[in-house]
């Protein structure tokens, strides 16, 4: 039996299962029809979103036809804003206006600064204009989940269901902040600042 290296105990990646998981899923592509698949249901759940806000849409109409490229490794979607305030995906190969990769590439880094209610890091680059309404949407258009639930379950239902996700997500942040912390006091040698 010979010790393959991609699998010793030894290897960091292997120190916890979300490291597991992550070198798995690097290796692994999905068919090129299972992206565009994904990135249409991206942007129609982003639309579902921007018609609850008209705020957002006025703004988007305005930078209308200006293509934005979202970046997270090698993952890429690229929007460009519609007449209708609303977001498509542009047809051919559109160079993109505006530039924003996430530079944090670890998804469980991620994920903690996310839960920690911190902005994962990123680099902007591009037209100002744009890159100041993108920030202002993400600041300010949240989707009303409980709305949403609410039409199918009824509002006693959905009130339940998005009061137990509150739950959660509050045990998740906990964890991860015991985690971190944890993580963080090992790298020091026990003396975490």
């Amino acid at each position: 039996m010979t010790n393959d290296p991609h699998f010793s105990s030894s290897d960091p990646r292997m120190s916890s299962p979300l490291g597991f998981l992550h070198s798995l899923l690097v290796g692994v592509r999905p068919p090129e029809w299972v992206v565009n698949e994904v990135q249409n249901r991206v942007v129609l759940f982003l639309n579902h979103v921007l018609m609850q806000e008209p705020e957002a849409q006025a703004r988007l109409k305005r930078q209308q036809g200006k293509p934005v490229k979202l970046q997270w490794g090698e993952l890429h979607l690229t929007l460009c804003a519609t007449a209708a305030g609303l977001l498509e995906r542009p047809t051919g190969d559109t160079q993109p206006d505006l530039n924003v990769v996430l530079t944090q590439s670890s998804p469980w880094g991620v994920a903690q600064r996310l839960l920690a209610g911190e902005k994962p890091g990123v680099d902007i680059r591009g037209d100002v204009q744009l890159a100041a309404e993108v920030a202002w949407l993400v600041d300010n258009v949240r989707w009303d989940v409980e709305e949403d639930i609410s039409r199918f379950l009824g509002d006693a239902a959905a009130h339940t269901l998005v009061g137990v996700a509150h739950r959660v997500t509050a045990a998740v942040k906990g964890f991860a902040g015991r985690t971190g912390k944890a993580g963080a006091e090992r790298h020091n040698g026990g003396n975490a600042a």
